[in-house]
């Protein structure tokens, strides 16, 4: 088995496991007469759930100890107009008990749940609108962390409008406006493109928001400190909340030498797990690759034959 201390997680959809998840276009929603609208959400809503349900079960069979929920669980639950319906659903209440089984599930099994917002989630815009959309949907994944038990909320800290500075005192500011439900989830991710770990460390001092190590951007996006330095800072960052630090790992598609190394490979190149972390006392590390569990099992299994496990 795998070592004890690496908590794998897997993000949000299968490559090979028949569990699907549905999805529906605000302009397909629309198209249909209100009673239809509420009956085809409370369809996609009631599969998605069961699915999730399949998927930590799966996870759980599986050795996974850690599974991203995908953002549109419930479809389009933000939209001005076909939104913030769950208690108007046909189905609510079995949909509703169908959450409290994989957090009950979840709990039991110590299988740890976690979000990740898409990339348009950006509080620190100086656009009022998109700021206000983007707490928004924060919001509603913090009632979906509630109703699963997810302990997570990883955004990244956006864009940097051309004075980093600046942009991360907004930043600050736009944490403020979010709920407590939110708020004690919430966790920032160093990017390839703007802010590194270094960067976040300064919003960590004044947030007390923990950040999440990515490697494979600190890679592409480097910031004088090395491997070992990011991961003890992060890890830091853990230690007031007393809960068990957070990575990601990627490969590049195209290798590290042939172009652009941002897009993720099908599985990790077991080079690029930094053998610092073979050492550290307990993680979870979700896998960013195109191949889902499959890519999993194999991180796993290349873990398990470096220590000598079975």
């Amino acid at each position: 088995m795998i070592s004890s201390h690496i908590r794998l997680g897997l993000c949000c959809i299968f490559k090979k496991q028949k569990i699907k998840f549905r999805f529906l276009t605000a302009k397909f929603i629309l198209s249909l007469t209100p009673n239809k609208r509420l009956k085809k959400i409370s369809e996609i809503c009631t599969h998605n759930c069961i699915s999730l349900l399949n998927a930590v079960q799966y996870c759980n069979s599986s050795g996974i100890k850690a599974f991203r929920i995908l953002s549109p669980l419930l479809p389009r639950y933000t939209h001005p107009v076909v939104g913030h319906y769950l208690e108007k659903l046909p189905d609510f209440e079995y949909i509703m008990k169908t959450l409290s089984s994989v957090k009950e599930f979840s709990k039991k099994n110590d299988i740890r749940l976690s979000f990740h917002p898409d990339p348009f989630v950006v509080i620190n815009s100086p656009n009022e609108f998109t700021q206000k959309k983007s707490i928004e949907e924060l919001e509603y994944q913090g009632l979906l962390a509630e109703l699963v038990g997810a302990d997570v909320i990883n955004i990244h800290a956006g864009g940097h409008y051309g004075n980093k500075k600046e942009s991360l005192e907004r930043f600050v500011r736009a944490t403020e406006l979010l709920s407590e439900k939110v708020r004690n989830r919430l966790t920032i991710e160093n990017d390839d493109i703007n802010y590194t770990v270094k960067d976040l460390l300064p919003v960590f001092k004044e947030t007390h928001i923990p950040l999440v190590y990515d490697v494979h951007h600190h890679r592409c996006n480097p910031d004088g400190l090395s491997i070992q330095e990011a991961t003890q800072s992060c890890i830091s960052t853990w230690k007031r909340i007393r809960k068990e630090p957070y990575f990601h790992i990627s490969s590049p598609k195209n290798g590290w030498n042939n172009g652009n190394p941002k897009p993720h490979d099908d599985y990790i190149n077991f080079s690029d797990f930094p053998q610092e972390w073979l050492i550290l006392k307990s993680f979870t590390l979700d896998i960013e690759a195109k191949a889902k569990e499959l890519a999993v099992q194999k991180l796993k299994s290349d873990i398990d034959n470096y220590f000598g496990t079975d």
